[in-house]
């Protein structure tokens, strides 16, 4: 029972997986404008009855991959050693990420752009990253406990600065069109941006 279950899981993963690389293809290739659903269907050779049950609409399918990435930085934060200050939990999460997935690919630096040009794309990605600064804000105390009096506000700057780093730094890698590699500028603006919580 446990078995068929699990190879159920793993084919609902492969195929919303299989849906969301060709949103992300045909995106690169013609611009999320210009982008139907049953496009994506016939190029992930599912229906569109299946694509629905996996995805609301296209720009569902096409974030799905870093909702998903947002969702494993929380769990790496959280699972990180208890004795880890906030702040050395957060870096050694996104170091330990970049490491098992390795640097980001090509398409990933393009679906940012896209991101920036499309309206509906940016105001999802505000919204996500809004909830991933939430849910670090949470984690960090869950690992500090209550503390002093505004450690409150200093969870919630340092989470934000966190979150602005990285984005700096992906800004900065795709200006230079990947002429080094993310970890390195991430950790650089990390640097910089660490002082007051290091």
């Amino acid at each position: 029972m446990e078995t068929t279950a699990g190879l159920r899981e793993r084919k609902k993963a492969e195929t919303r997986q299989a849906i969301h690389k060709a949103t992300m293809r045909l995106a690169v290739e013609r611009g999320l404008d210009h982008v139907t659903v049953d496009d994506i269907v016939e190029a992930a050779n599912v229906s569109r009855r299946t694509f629905s049950n996996y995805f609301g609409n296209k720009e569902d399918a096409l974030l799905y991959g870093e909702e998903q990435r947002i969702r494993s930085l929380v769990r790496a934060v959280r699972e990180r050693p208890a004795e880890e200050s906030g702040w050395q939990a957060l870096r050694g999460a996104v170091r330990d990420e970049l490491e098992d997935v390795g640097e980001p690919e090509r398409e990933w630096a393009v679906r940012t752009s896209l991101a920036r040009r499309h309206p509906a794309l940016l105001a999802r990605q505000l919204a996500n990253h809004a909830e991933l600064e939430r849910e670090l804000v949470q984690a960090i105390s869950d690992r500090e406990g209550s503390g002093e009096p505004g450690a409150d506000l200093k969870r919630r700057i340092m989470a934000a600065a966190f979150l602005v780093a990285l984005r700096i730094a992906t800004n900065i890698w795709i200006e230079e069109q990947e002429a080094r590699p993310l970890s390195q500028i991430m950790e650089q603006a990390l640097d910089e941006i660490a002082r007051p919580f290091a």
